[in-house]
């Protein structure tokens, strides 16, 4: 499966001449959710008041918006965080990517490691169809991953918009958790610039594919293998939060 078209947007060159600069993006809550924390607060202050909606677990990452009646809203679709340790992180072999449109292919590389596969970026450029232009999508790293492995076990998913919700938050945090639990890396297509744990920013405004490697905080922070040697350290720390919105408009190939 492929993404639909030739459309230059979605090309995955590091650094793609024609591919859109897109800036940082900003984890914040949607309007939805800051009305619904509003009415939150404002219920809290008056006595006797219930906040209206279904309870939030303390392992989500973002409150879900409020309903107004308990007794016909839908059930929460919030997936559930695989239990498991707090934080784990896998031993993977890291290589840097050879050259300069080869991040899919080291993001590859460095994910089956994890399993004990190891093979050379070349063959993984070859079984990718990458090109000076870059990998096309996660849905090739996916294949590539299952070929790779010889079974069906990583599914791509795709963060289709600009920003991603906060349900795609909780996904990712509980795809990681659950990847990672399981001695799975996660591949990620990211495109413009995120902020790591330390402060420090990372900006790839023609597209970019990292490995995440490991979680923390019950899958609310994640490890990532950074393959282009760019920015300091080969592996960082970021919010699941930040890494759901550098991953928006892309998609990630995590284990199904």
């Amino acid at each position: 499966m492929r993404l639909p078209g030739p459309d230059v947007h979605r090309i995955r060159g590091l650094f793609g001449p024609t591919a859109p600069r897109r800036g940082q993006k900003m984890a914040l809550l949607s309007a939805a959710l800051l009305t619904a924390a509003t009415a939150a607060t404002a219920g809290a202050l008056l006595p006797g008041a219930t906040a209206p909606g279904p309870a939030v677990t303390s392992d989500s990452l973002v409150m879900g918006a409020a309903v107004a009646d308990r007794d016909t809203a839908a059930k929460p679709t919030r997936p559930a965080v695989p239990a498991g340790p707090a934080e784990k992180t896998l031993d993977t072999s890291f290589e840097y990517q050879i050259n300069f449109y080869y991040c899919g292919p080291a993001a590859v590389h460095n994910a089956l490691t994890a399993r004990g596969i190891d093979v050379s970026q070349q063959d993984l450029a070859n079984g990718l169809g990458t090109t000076v232009h870059g990998t096309a999508s996660a849905f090739d790293t996916t294949r590539m991953l299952n070929g790779a492995i010889g079974s069906q076990v990583y599914q791509t998913r795709e963060i289709s918009d600009e920003d991603a919700t906060p349900a795609q938050m909780d996904q990712l945090q509980a795809d990681a958790v659950h990847a990672i639990g399981s001695g799975y890396a996660v591949v990620a297509n990211i495109i413009g610039g995120a902020t790591d744990a330390d402060g420090v920013w990372h900006d790839f405004p023609g597209g970019h594919y990292v490995t995440i490697i490991g979680y923390g905080d019950n899958g609310r922070t994640v490890k990532i293998a950074d393959g282009s040697g760019m920015y300091g350290p080969s592996t960082y720390w970021m919010s699941t939060i930040d890494m759901t919105n550098w991953i928006a408009t892309r998609g990630y190939s995590t284990v199904a």
